[in-house]
């Protein structure tokens, strides 16, 4: 092979790997930020993960759940050593500096959500997570180094929290 052969399909990778970074980041990040990591840790673990990930793209056969797996695995040795911040007790009142009329109500819904999400198990927030990420129970399976039958355990057990959760928040309103 040629240096310009070689040349070419290093330009290539990273061409494929700058695509799979844009699309993926993002997700990763919330991904880790509502397995309960604070945003900035979250977007450090992600940032991390990508890096090490180019260094193996041309050997990774399965990218999207190399990152999501080296995410979880280096949140659970960082969670115990990081001071969780309170959520808020109140949510700010609605300003003229807010730039959409629906952004606080937006707002509002997405953290309901990660109160819900906040409240389950690790292991079922965890597995509900990968599913809205979407990942099949196979996939998650293989992940997570579980049985199919096992995260789809998970994964009931969650869904029916997170619904019994909403119900009770929509009952007391």
């Amino acid at each position: 092979m040629s240096i310009h052969d070689r040349a070419a399909e290093r330009a290539a990778a990273t061409r494929a790997f700058s695509a799979f970074y844009r699309d993926t980041i993002k997700p990763l990040i919330a991904y880790v930020v509502v397995s309960g990591a604070p945003a900035a840790i979250a977007a450090e673990i992600a940032q991390d993960c990508m890096i090490e990930l180019f260094k193996r793209w041309e050997r990774v056969s399965h990218p999207r759940a190399y990152v999501y797996k080296a995410a979880a695995r280096m949140w659970g040795r960082r969670a115990a050593k990081v001071r969780m911040e309170a959520p808020l007790d109140a949510l700010p009142e609605p300003t003229s500096l807010v730039p959409k009329p629906d952004a606080l109500a937006e707002f509002e819904t997405r953290h309901e959500m990660l109160q819900v999400l906040k409240a389950l198990p690790p292991r079922q927030r965890q597995v509900l997570l990968l599913t809205l990420q979407e990942f099949t129970p196979a996939e998650i399976a293989e992940q997570l180094e579980l049985e199919a039958g096992t995260v789809r355990a998970h994964l009931m057990r969650a869904r029916r929290a997170a619904a019994a959760r909403f119900e009770e928040g929509e009952e007391e309103q």
